[in-house]
């Protein structure tokens, strides 16, 4: 039973009934169907495995992997300037206030779960606006999830949301849906492995094509989504 137990955090921590609002946001793609970059199986995969191991991997996995390290040493200066940094690489309003929204809806979670309320919320993030990678990483730790695990967590958790949208509003069916994410798994696995292992002076989120269709958002006129 005990050995199970941070498997079991695992699945809840990564699963789409995780109530910090992940459903909601599209996080550009549904601009990119919009604008027609994505327009059936193919072209999503595509824009997937681009996102994914580009600013996905290499700049948010990639923050959580530092962020966890800081909690673990319980550095709260490293924490904090980690926190600040993230927030401070949103290219647009809705990025911002969907990382934001997100870090306050996990911290609120942990506070009413029972396993965590012996255990304090690290300084370092104390009156501060926490994006989502922070609050992951304390997460992680409060609910006994190691790095590797915590990092296959994000990544999933922001792939299969991002299929949801597919399923909604491009539209696609539950089964073609299944076939994406088995065909993105692989790529998936690589970039966990990518952004453990990445140093710190190639973190990068430059990908102007999702910035402009996550800007062209805040005026598209019909949505389903909030980013």
């Amino acid at each position: 039973m005990t050995a199970l137990l941070p498997l079991l955090q695992l699945l809840r921590l990564a699963s789409p009934g995780l109530p910090i609002g992940g459903f909601s946001y599209s996080q550009g793609l549904e601009s990119a169907l919009e604008l027609g970059l994505v327009h059936n199986a193919a072209s999503a995969r595509r824009w997937l495995a681009d996102v994914l191991q580009g600013p996905v991997c290499q700049f948010d996995a990639a923050v959580l992997v530092q962020a966890l390290r800081a909690v673990a040493a319980a550095d709260a200066v490293e924490l904090s300037r980690l926190n600040q940094r993230y927030l401070a690489s949103r290219d647009s309003r809705e990025q911002r206030q969907e990382t934001v929204q997100m870090g306050y809806s996990l911290r609120q979670l942990l506070a009413s779960l029972p396993e965590s309320q012996a255990m304090c919320w690290p300084a370092g993030l104390a009156g501060e606006e926490i994006c989502l990678p922070a609050a992951w990483a304390v997460a992680a730790q409060m609910l006994g999830i190691a790095e590797r695990e915590a990092v296959t967590a994000l990544l999933w958790s922001w792939l299969e949301n991002q299929v949801m949208v597919l399923l909604k509003a491009m539209p696609m069916g539950q089964t073609a849906g299944q076939q994406l994410l088995s065909a993105l798994l692989p790529v998936l696995t690589t970039a966990v492995e990518r952004a453990i292992s990445l140093p710190a002076a190639q973190h990068s989120n430059f990908a102007p094509g999702l910035m402009w269709a996550a800007m062209k958002h805040e005026s598209q006129y019909s949505r389903l989504f909030r980013s």
